[in-house]
């Protein structure tokens, strides 16, 4: 392997102690999951927290108002969930954050003892869904082989519910645990997945399909024992749906919601209502639907991005929140009308930040921010491209963000097509020719920027993860004239060598996507890939890897880095020991300071 240069990672940014406390302090402040709950034991809760400095799972007794922190992992935790009694609390263990593990269980109440695999049986593998009864556990795993359901009765050995080559997956389990829904992909397209329901004996109940191109999700059954409708999302008419199904009579009903954008939703407690977050122009509301008379009314929320909701047993309804100027809490509006912050952790807040302006160009929606106090003359721009590619930006708080803003850059996130939130035609616009598609929007937005004096066309900045990653190597092969410097983490480099190392439940994404395998269709991976035009790429660029990503491995990017170093590029590379990304804070705030120093000194 070649030798790469090491990105530099500055001891501070600012020279202005000010502004160099305030931009680490955005990372640094602890922050919260919405916490979950024990159906029966509704005082019992888990989160997810920072507050350790890395993110980790946490036990709160709501009860006598106590918190522990459960897990304690160099590299973090990031999956847990709570058995309906609350007496344990499940956690996925993987290495180093390469996703691949087990699940394992401990008692909710801290008694010093190590926790242990929670279901004798089940190999290590990458998670595939899990749904945790009284006498009844579901687990999917996902293997090179395929994907296993296992169930296991009263805490004994695993036995075989499902397998199959292609990708599928534990969606719900009933309430009086005699039903199972997985979403399966057995016809060949895990992006529009169908649905099965099982006998906890392993016997077929009901199917339900659309089509090819119509996807449909089960959320969950109704909350109340011995109703076992299932909460399903559909795409039937182009966009997030909702629709109820009953399975024993294989009857279902369609629930009209006369919003534009799109809906998903839950169950309130009594399954009489349905909470709905409806996710239109890159932000949400919340809304309750009553089931009996179809009244739909509208939760008072403040405007911004609603992470996730729920309804607790009193019909309170608590959720996470942010928007792009005020960092993240987690509140409650109680039955009665009384709003309030439920849970924020001890020290620091973060500072606020600038808000975002939206932008249409052509169909393509774009989400900008400017830094306070910034000269009316074109700026330095660093286009910001979402991972996914089948997620989206919103108006939310981000660190990151506001420290390119700090720093003097005008900031244009771009929801590309593939991107959500737009339905099902804007998010499949990409299949048969992914990367390029959505570069085509990027350009768009580019232009537009560079037209109306937002952006100086000398100093635009290419940037993304994951598939923003992917796109921003992309971008700076086929579109070399646009960028000045570009910054790709964790990016797919190498599309063939990509699909040989990833995970399974990712190549079958790539199959769907694509349109076949890359020994069936060569060409379009070819065409697609970074690696392809690496020696058209003209501006510096840094890569940052994780050394144990499975989603886009280290091998393929280590290819596309030779390939620079052979032609002699000028780019960095940010090796860390981790995987897709770091759940240590320190660790993100030494990535942050490298890409803005990386940047800063290719701009000149």
């Amino acid at each position: 392997m070649t030798t790469h240069p090491t990105a530099a990672v500055p001891d501070q940014l600012f020279a202005d102690a000010e502004a160099e406390a305030r931009w680490r302090a955005r990372f640094t402040a602890p922050r919260v999951s919405l916490p979950g709950w024990a159906d029966d034991a509704p005082d019992r809760s888990l989160y997810l927290s920072n507050s350790s400095g890395v993110w980790e799972i946490y036990a709160w007794d709501r009860a006598a108002d106590t918190h522990r922190k459960v897990t304690d992992r160099p590299n973090g935790t990031s999956h847990g969930a709570l058995s309906p009694d609350g007496e344990a609390i499940w956690w996925f263990a993987d290495s180093d954050g390469d996703e691949f593990g087990v699940w394992v269980r401990e008692p909710f109440a801290a008694t010093g003892q190590p926790a242990e695999p929670a279901v004798p049986g089940v190999r290590a593998g990458y998670p595939a869904g899990l749904e945790i009864g009284h006498e009844v556990a579901v687990v999917g795993t996902s293997t090179d082989d395929g994907t296993t359901i296992h169930l296991s009765r009263a805490g004994g050995e695993a036995e075989v519910l499902y397998a199959h080559e292609n990708d599928a997956g534990v969606s719900a389990l009933s309430k009086d645990e005699s039903l199972v829904a997985i979403a399966h992909s057995e016809h060949g397209d895990n992006r529009h997945t169908a649905l099965r329901v099982l006998t906890t004996g392993g016997e077929v109940v009901a199917e339900k399909w659309d089509g090819p191109g119509k996807g449909l999700d089960a959320i969950a059954f109704s909350p109340v024992r011995g109703d076992n409708r299932l909460l399903v999302a559909h795409e039937r008419r182009g966009r997030e749906e909702l629709l109820i199904w009953d399975v024993t009579a294989d009857t279902e009903t369609e629930i009209p919601v006369d919003l534009p954008g799109e809906i998903s939703a839950d169950w309130y407690p009594e399954a009489d209502a349905l909470l709905l977050v409806h996710t239109y122009r890159a932000r949400n509301t919340l809304h309750r639907y009553d089931l009996k008379t179809g009244e739909l009314s509208t939760l008072d929320t403040p405007h911004g991005t609603i992470g996730s909701a729920g309804v607790r047993p009193d019909g309170a309804v608590e959720y996470s929140w942010s928007s792009a100027a005020r960092p993240g809490v987690v509140r409650v509006l109680r039955a009665d009308g009384d709003e309030r912050v439920l849970l924020e952790p001890a020290g620091h807040k973060a500072p606020p930040s600038a808000e975002l302006t939206d932008v249409f160009v052509g169909d393509v929606h774009a989400l900008v921010a400017r830094p306070e106090g910034a000269p009316d003359g074109p700026l330095p721009t660093v286009f910001s491209l979402h991972g996914g590619p089948h997620s989206a930006d919103e108006d939310r708080f981000s660190a990151y963000r506001a420290v390119w803003l700090d720093a003097g850059f005008a900031v244009v996130h771009v929801n590309y097509r593939g991107s959500t939130g737009y339905g099902s035609k804007w998010r499949d616009a990409i299949e048969g020719r992914p990367g390029l598609t959505e570069l085509e929007d990027v350009a768009a937005v580019h232009d537009w920027a560079v037209r109306e004096g937002l952006a100086d066309p000398r100093k635009c900045v290419v940037n993304g993860a994951s598939w923003g990653g992917y796109l921003s190597l992309l971008a700076l092969g086929t579109q070399p004239e646009r960028w000045a410097a570009g910054v790709a983490g964790v990016p797919v480099a190498d599309y063939l060598a990509a699909y040989e190392d990833e995970m399974e439940p990712l190549r079958a994404f790539d199959r769907a996507l694509f349109g076949g395998s890359p020994e069936e269709v060569p060409d379009r991976y070819r065409e697609c890939s970074p690696l392809t035009y690496v020696d058209a790429v003209r501006a510096p660029v840094l890569v940052l890897a994780g050394e144990n990503d499975p989603r886009c491995p280290i091998r393929q990017i280590d290819n596309y880095l030779d390939r620079l170093a052979a032609r002699g590029a000028r780019y960095e590379v940010y090796r860390y020991d981790a995987g897709h990304g770091s759940l240590v804070v320190a660790e993100t705030i030494r990535q942050t300071a490298a890409e803005v120093d990386f940047v800063r000194r290719a701009l000149g």
